[in-house]
């Protein structure tokens, strides 16, 4: 007869639970990548040994494997032992010199280092946690991703922050734009002061005796300005609204795309306020008319360059006097993010949390040869970045009462656009 094996999970306070165990893409599945940004002490490191034991539990089989990396093996060796404390001797088989632990299904969990990214290839992982994501090596996580292909397995990838030019602080961002088959969550000190597991008197003795942005990263998981970004990171927070503006919009920024990256398109109220936000993927056909039926009479200024040239000659066409195309250059992107960093910096617009957030604190700039460029890091998109500017750009031109509709023209026509004026010229 096989033995039966009683399970609890340790008990874990409720945004500790939702972090690690809850998290959904915007799709409403259960994500696949688990993206955490957690302050020190909050509990990150027991709920994802939790969760991949349960991965190996439930799920094993002889020959699975499940991994635990973390940057160095002395890291790695203290989840391994905390896993141990918490089994029952009879439940598992432990290996010292190999870090790993054996359960009776034929599963097994290995503690490894992340020091030598090749050690980490050629294995089928069913279930992983990067633990101390910010401090491990961009080409370990690489070789750890190979390893889920075959088996399509979930990760769980957990950290403090630390500054921005890391690939772990950029993979947040993504997780938290909304990027499908992703889940972002952030756990700071006051997520555990609420939670019961740490004391608020020794947070504050904290905030007292370190520098400040030293403070904001281990407690509150906020990056310091690596000076990297254009904008600010301060400045780009101060320019945070509660949502989108109910106004209706005096001028439109679209960036184009079809597939790999995404149209946006971005509305600015007579204050500077976002006051419409849309992006999608899909054939031109179909962005054609979907722009057509966002925009109304707005002025629109459109990128222009490469594909999306006819497709703004067509715009045009069905809609004089509403679309201007932005050729893009080196020289001219430069001044065009130069204006949307003065916009940014003087608190000229102000937008929602969100996807347009995390693109302007991920979005760079490098001195070169010929100029400063501009771009979102290799593999990162930039299209919401790239709207706002056109938008406020096109908001520059802007002039009270020119573009106001009269009330008989007035049709709403969209759910963030609101009322706007509707017509053929």
């Amino acid at each position: 007869m096989p033995l039966e094996y009683e399970y609890h999970r340790p008990w874990l306070y409720p945004a500790q639970s939702a972090a690690i165990f809850d998290c959904t893409d915007p799709d409403g599945h259960l994500a696949r990548y688990g993206v955490v940004e957690a302050s020190t002490k909050a509990g990150k490191t027991v709920a994802c040994i939790a969760w991949l034991f349960e991965q190996a539990f439930v799920n094993g089989k002889p020959g699975r494997n499940y991994w635990w990396v973390a940057p160095v093996y002395p890291q790695a060796r203290i989840a391994y032992r905390r896993l141990k404390r918490g089994l029952d001797v009879d439940v598992y088989v432990s290996n010292e010199s190999e870090l790993t632990i054996r359960l009776p299904n034929g599963s097994c969990i290995w503690f490894k280092s992340a020091e030598n990214p090749d050690n980490l290839y050629g294995e089928d992982v069913y279930a992983a946690v990067i633990d101390e994501a910010s401090r491990v090596k961009e080409d370990s996580w690489v070789a750890v991703r190979s390893t889920l292909t075959a088996t399509k397995g979930p990760v769980r990838i957990i950290g403090n922050v630390k500054g921005r030019k890391n690939w772990f602080y950029r993979m947040a961002r993504r997780a938290q734009s909304g990027e499908t088959g992703m889940a972002y969550a952030k756990l700071t000190a006051m997520d555990a002061v609420t939670g019961g597991v740490l004391d608020a008197s020794e947070i504050d003795d904290a905030r007292r005796q370190l520098p400040e942005n030293v403070f904001r990263e281990l407690y509150l998981a906020e990056a310091s300005d690596d000076q990297g970004s254009p904008f600010g990171l301060n400045h780009i927070a101060s320019c945070l609204s509660r949502g989108l503006s109910d106004a209706a919009p005096v001028a439109i920024g679209i960036d184009l795309a079809k597939s790999t990256d995404w149209t946006v398109v971005v509305g600015l109220d007579k204050t500077g306020a976002v006051c419409g936000f849309e992006r999608w993927q899909g054939p031109w056909e179909v962005t054609e008319e979907r722009i057509l039926n966002l925009v109304g009479r707005v002025p629109v200024l459109i990128d222009s360059t490469g594909v999306g040239d006819p497709i703004v000659e067509r715009l045009q066409k069905r809609r004089r006097n509403v679309f201007t195309g932005f050729h893009f250059s080196s020289g001219s992107k430069q001044k065009l993010m130069e204006g949307l960093t003065l916009a940014i910096q003087t608190g000229m617009i102000r937008f929602p949390d969100g996807p347009i957030r995390s693109e302007l604190e991920i979005f760079e700039y490098q001195y070169t040869r010929t100029g400063v460029r501009y771009s979102a890091p290799e593999g990162y998109h930039d299209d919401c970045v790239v709207a706002l500017a056109l938008a406020v750009e096109q908001f520059r031109s802007y002039r009270p009462g020119v573009f106001a509709a009269r009330p008989a023209d007035m049709t709403r026509i969209s759910p963030w656009l609101g009322a706007i004026a509707q017509g053929e010229t």
